[in-house]
């Protein structure tokens, strides 16, 4: 189905011609048409008069006033009017607008076109590791990135989100050691055992999430102690039974607690992969780049030239191993990418990190491409965000100064939410705490998603949690008074499944009408702002399109008589566009990663 400024421009373009006027330069078109600035004066506008004047040699305003004269008695347009110096204001036929609803309303995911290739996409977006619980830090990239798989998804694509765990450098050796300072005795570290190993951890994730701080503390003061971490990671990656036995049990551990958190943010992974799954290709890849002719040792480690002609500022070399032949970062993250393409081959690789990793991506993407670890067609892309600040303008801290856990900041959301919930609105205390959960986990995402990815943002819990404003709770609330007004109808006896008698009409030419139109013609710029939030990978497209919306639904609301309407006919029309305004934000909602309660 034709996005709405595609059928304008195509009649603006079709006048255009008409009139004489056609190309004024190769591949330009004149009839294009943008939304108005001025909506006082116009709903749309078109500035091809002034871009065509100097070919055709002609005033603006003359080539507009001839282009307008073409334009009388169309379909699309209700008015076409030529002002100085030569734009074109133009106003929707309201029967237009109402054809174009109905053929969404009738249409599959409102009219968004299927991509004519669609894309096998992997998203990269948890970046957790093992034995360290979740900070507000990983925020962002958790609920981006899963708001960004579940937009391509809609929009066609075919999707795998990936959790990538940070699980096998010298962190694990760390929580070994740590383990084996408190509780020396275990059979993992008793060489001569070699029987079966216990089923159940020695440890639970409270006591996990101590050890490892306190054993990366004491290895920064310690050397002794940080050698005997060194000497643990090389036996854990060299196959010592014991200590992949012990490694085994913190994976599960783990990831049991992480699936725990992320999943109280409706966020989930297809994979649950870590460094560790590659760690077997390492010693392939790097033998690959050797014979190659890509890799190189420079003071003793290995590295691959990426810099490039065009380069303004210095790019050093992508270190694959270091001078003690020790793997890297860059060394797994290049071994996933080629696990990938070997067992997926994906179109597009998509990354989420914050945004002062830009040249470590830039490096990595040029080692995978100059290597050929990836076809040429294969898209690498990096999405950078920026950081989660308090009300200070600083990073988000705890009130004692330290790092707030994510699961903390989920708990303190939804205690603020249940309290408000509980002011001012009727039911049970078990309702009470569901709805406040849901409306909590609305205003974490919308406040995060709302704002463009590469940018810092406030963490403000009362201009989050408020039921007014560029909020989630605003949007939940907006989404619950259609529900209630859907709900009351039914209880008056009209039907909300009998798509006949709910007919869409056009909204009344007069004053009286200009809310409904308002709202419809909000509704239309649906399956365009979907296809560019899917394209350009940008959640806040949606937020701010919702925003708009519930707006624009909110005013009609206050203008119209809905359930008090006289003209059965109308009524029903009037039903018909709630449950439209719904469904469409309930879809936009929903690619974001919340849901609406029945009530609030």
């Amino acid at each position: 189905m034709k996005k709405l400024l595609e059928l304008i421009s195509e009649e603006m373009q079709a006048a255009f011609e008409a009139a004489g006027y056609g190309e004024a330069e190769a591949g330009s078109q004149l009839g294009r048409v943008t939304l108005s600035n001025r909506p006082d004066l116009c709903e749309y506008q078109c500035n091809g008069a002034m871009a065509g004047a100097k070919k055709f040699k002609k005033a603006p305003i003359m080539i507009a006033g001839e282009v307008a004269e073409k334009l009388q008695g169309s379909q699309v347009f209700s008015q076409a009017e030529a002002v100085m110096p030569g734009f074109l204001n133009l106003r929707l036929s309201e029967e237009f607008l109402r054809d174009y609803l109905r053929d969404m309303r009738q249409a599959e995911k409102f009219g968004l076109d299927e991509p004519t290739k669609p894309r096998k996409i992997i998203i990269d977006y948890g970046g957790a590791n093992v034995a360290k619980p979740l900070h507000v830090g990983h925020l962002r990239s958790a609920v981006i990135g899963e708001s960004i798989k579940r937009i391509c998804r809609y929009a066609g694509h075919e999707v795998i989100g990936d959790a990538h765990l940070g699980d096998w450098g010298l962190q694990m050796g760390l929580v070994i050691v740590g383990i084996k300072e408190r509780q020396p005795d275990l059979v993992y570290f008793d060489d001569s055992y070699e029987g079966e190993y216990p089923k159940e951890a020695p440890f639970t994730i409270s006591e996990l999430e101590e050890i490892y701080p306190a054993s990366s503390s004491k290895s920064k003061e310690d050397p002794e102690y940080k050698a005997q971490a060194m000497e643990a990671t090389y036996k854990l990656q060299n196959g010592v039974r014991g200590y992949r036995a012990l490694w085994r049990h913190m994976m599960n551990v783990s990831v049991a607690d992480l699936k725990k958190v992320y999943s109280s943010l409706n966020v989930e992974f297809d994979l649950w992969k870590g460094e560790s799954d590659v760690r077997d290709l390492i010693p392939e890849m790097v033998q690959y780049m050797k014979d190659g002719g890509y890799a190189y040792i420079s003071e003793g480690a290995l590295v691959v030239d990426v810099k490039e002609e065009t380069d303004t500022k210095e790019v050093p070399p992508c270190m694959i191993l270091k001078s003690d032949g020790a793997s890297l970062y860059n060394t797994s993250d290049l071994a996933t990418i080629l696990e990938r393409m070997r067992l997926y081959h994906p179109d597009q690789i998509i990354y989420l990190t914050d945004k002062r990793q830009d040249l470590y991506f830039d490096q990595v993407f040029r080692c995978a491409r100059k290597t050929k670890l990836v076809e040429p067609e294969t898209q690498l892309k990096w999405i950078g965000f920026g950081t989660v600040n308090g009300i200070d303008g600083k990073p988000f801290k705890t009130r004692d100064g330290g790092v707030m856990r994510l699961e903390t900041l989920i708990q303190e959301t939804k205690d603020e939410m249940l309290r408000k919930i509980r002011e001012g609105r009727e039911m049970s205390e078990e309702e009470a705490k569901a709805v406040a959960d849901m409306v909590a986990i609305s205003a974490l995402l919308y406040g995060d998603l709302s704002n463009q990815a590469s940018k810092d943002y406030i963490f403000d819990m009362d201009r989050f949690t408020s039921f007014e404003g560029d909020t989630g709770p605003y949007i939940l609330y907006t989404i619950v008074r259609i529900k209630s007004i859907l709900s009351k109808y039914a209880e008056q006896g009209g039907s909300l499944e009998d798509s006949e008698g709910l007919e869409l009409l056009a909204a009344p030419a007069e004053a009286k009408g200009f809310a409904q139109k308002q709202l419809m013609m909000q509704l239309a710029g649906f399956n365009a702002m979907m296809e560019s939030a899917s394209e350009e990978t940008a959640p806040h497209r949606v937020c701010a399109f919702i925003y708009d919306l519930a707006n624009a639904f909110n005013h009609f609301y206050h203008e119209t008589k809905i359930l008090a309407e006289e003209d059965e006919a109308q009524k029903r029309s009037l039903i018909a566009l709630l449950l439209l305004t719904r469904d469409v934000l309930e879809t936009c909602i929903h690619v974001l990663g919340f849901e609406a309660p029945d009530k609030m």
